[in-house]
């Protein structure tokens, strides 16, 4: 095991950790934000670690495509290729080649998918999958899995948790161990609690750095989501960091590290910066709303972005309206920085044993909402 994992404070299930690699630490918990292509939309680098950012997340499957893992390998990785010296996390491919229906094959050996792009034929193996991840230079690898659809029935989720455990092993002898560097298994199993058991035993068998929650935020709803994370987390290594893979909104968040979860991201920041949705304090603004016209105030006084700090509701309205890119960029911005506020809130909460109460507090001012200017 090559990367160190600390834990330096709990409150209930909560943890409060520290995650070392050889790109540098991050704390947790902690939210990564989306850099599917080799960048987070609408962001320079630099701009996402003003936020806070500690690790950003990239993509195997789109990476594969273009610009390929040979050509980022020849430029230096991927940390250098796009100019972010932190930790990278890249997943697996699985879930992308997965969502792909009447454009993949899946064999016991791997998935031959057809590109999105151009129709262009590959083949993707647990094998396949550590290389490309190799070649990108990722911190964390994900091993490669199945995403078990939502509903499946229990059969339909034995039989593909099964195979993820085969290629789980698999993907850990592939893996090259080095300094600095770990892989993560991924527990499957849909929302069936001994699935779930039998997937955490196989995966704590072969031994991993950390270990992520698959197969959630896919369909079931929160209530159902909470339900599965109200024991999925503690049938892990205690030692060991837990990713919820692909979750989610802000009271997604919150409820999961009270469940002891240490490790998340989402594509929902970034995307709602492209939608005029703003994530706040008191839950999201829709800044294109006709009411925010002549409104003089920031979008959340507390906020330190550079959005908030600099700019009026009325002028990102403004942009909105004329689709200017600068709107996009600003809201991108704001998103993420919120994002990794909440986080150490958290953090400092767990650190200061008042975690239910913050949590208290987070929900009730969800519920109260944006207030318009009077």
């Amino acid at each position: 095991m090559s990367l160190k994992f600390e834990i330096i404070g709990r409150q209930g299930k909560s943890r409060r950790g520290r995650l070392h690699t050889k790109h540098g630490i991050v704390e947790t918990p902690a939210f990564m934000p989306v850099g599917t292509c080799g960048t987070v939309k609408a962001m320079m680098p630099e701009s996402v670690a003003a936020t806070g950012a500690q690790i950003l997340l990239g993509n195997t499957y789109h990476l594969m495509l273009r610009p390929g893992a040979d050509l980022v390998a020849k430029m230096g990785g991927l940390h250098k290729f796009m100019n972010w010296d932190k930790p990278i996390l890249t997943d697996s491919g699985g879930f992308q080649v997965m969502s792909l229906t009447g454009l993949r094959k899946l064999t016991e050996e791997g998935v031959t998918f057809s590109s999105h792009v151009d129709g262009k034929k590959f083949f993707l193996s647990p094998e396949e999958s550590m290389s490309i991840q190799h070649k990108l230079d990722s911190n964390i690898t994900m091993a490669l899995d199945e995403c078990t659809p939502f509903p499946a029935t229990y059969e339909q989720a034995k039989k593909s948790m099964e195979m993820s455990m085969r290629w789980a092993r698999r993907s850990r002898e592939a893996f090259v161990d080095r300094e600095g560097y770990g892989i993560f298994g991924i527990q499957q199993g849909s929302v069936f609690e001994d699935l779930r058991a039998e997937s955490a035993e196989k995966l704590k068998a072969i031994g991993f750095d950390g270990y992520a929650i698959g197969g959630l935020a896919v369909g079931e709803g929160q209530e159902k989501m909470f339900e599965v994370l109200d024991y999925a987390p503690g049938q892990l290594p205690d030692d060991k960091p837990r990713y919820l893979m692909g979750v989610g909104r802000p009271d997604d968040i919150v409820g999961a590290v009270l469940r002891g979860v240490d490790m998340f991201d989402c594509v929902m920041p970034t995307r709602s910066g492209r939608t005029s949705q703003a994530f706040t304090s008191r839950g999201t603004v829709n800044i294109r709303n006709a009411r925010h016209r002549e409104d003089h105030r920031p979008l959340e006084a507390e906020c330190d972005c550079p959005l908030c700090k600099n700019y009026t509701r009325a002028y990102i309205h403004h942009l909105q309206k004329c689709n200017e890119v600068l709107a996009v960029m600003l809201l991108t911005w704001h998103n993420i920085r919120y994002y990794q506020r909440l986080m150490a809130g958290l953090r400092q909460a767990i650190e200061e044993k008042r975690l239910e109460e913050f949590a208290a507090d987070f929900y009730a001012r969800q519920a109260m909402g944006d207030i318009p200017e009077l």
